[in-house]
């Protein structure tokens, strides 16, 4: 007797999404429409010219933002309408990494990471340390553990602030231009390791991206223009 397979849900599932900034005459729809789905383990990559939507998006799914119109489906959760607890609960399972790194000025690159594994439960804080430490191992950062961010370069920044997203052990990862600050050799490094991170860990990736040495990482190709996705050519 053949029984049969479950269904394996997608990480993300998007029907319809609108979204507005503004009110009154100012209102502007910036979101229109969107409709796509992630699987788990599968790397997305966005691209699409500046100020098109594409972190508006990448913010919505992280339930930073309140979804106004449309479904948005994150692990089976609705966030539309969703209660701020929920949404919190939500994102201890999305690691987000911005272009803006958002690392805590007082804190230390290690503290800085260890802000990702104190996300997880059931570790003590000795083995959410070493988690600490061994992600800026990864990322090529042991020697700059204890610098806090103003004597980091740029790009030593956005290394840590990956380090700390994948601190975390996120089953989704939302990236806005991971590569932006990082030469050639480390955004190939980095890449690689989140599509290592995708298939060892189940972890669903959306990257936003205007790298185009990074492309062939992707298991599929989305592009944006004007808050649509634009249907690829066949």
């Amino acid at each position: 007797m053949n029984l049969p397979s479950k269904e394996i849900s997608p990480a993300v599932d998007i029907r319809g999404l609108n979204h507005w900034f503004g009110n009154g005459e100012t209102r502007k729809q910036i979101l229109q429409s969107i409709s796509m789905q992630i699987e788990p383990g599968e790397v997305v990559l966005l691209t699409g010219p500046s100020g098109c939507g594409k972190t508006t998006l990448l913010t919505l799914i992280g339930a930073l933002r309140k979804v106004e119109d449309g479904d948005l489906i994150v692990f089976g959760h609705q966030l539309r309408g969703s209660l701020r607890k929920n949404r919190q609960r939500l994102r201890r399972q999305i690691g987000m990494i911005f272009q803006g790194h958002n690392l805590l000025r007082c804190l230390t690159a290690e503290q800085n990471v260890q802000m990702g594994s104190d996300l997880l439960r059931g570790f003590s804080y000795s083995e959410r340390r070493n988690q600490a430490r061994e992600w800026l191992k990864v990322v090529g950062l042991e020697d700059q553990m204890n610098k806090l961010p103003h004597d980091l370069s740029g790009g030593q920044k956005q290394r840590v602030a990956i380090a700390r997203a994948l601190a975390a052990r996120p089953k989704l990862l939302l990236a806005d231009e991971p590569t932006s600050a990082l030469d050639s050799s480390t955004g190939r490094e980095v890449v690689d390791l989140l599509k290592r991170l995708a298939r060892n860990q189940s972890c669903s990736v959306l990257m936003v991206t205007h790298d185009p040495r990074i492309l062939d990482v992707a298991d599929r190709l989305l592009k944006m223009e004007d808050g649509r996705l634009i249907p690829p050519v066949r």
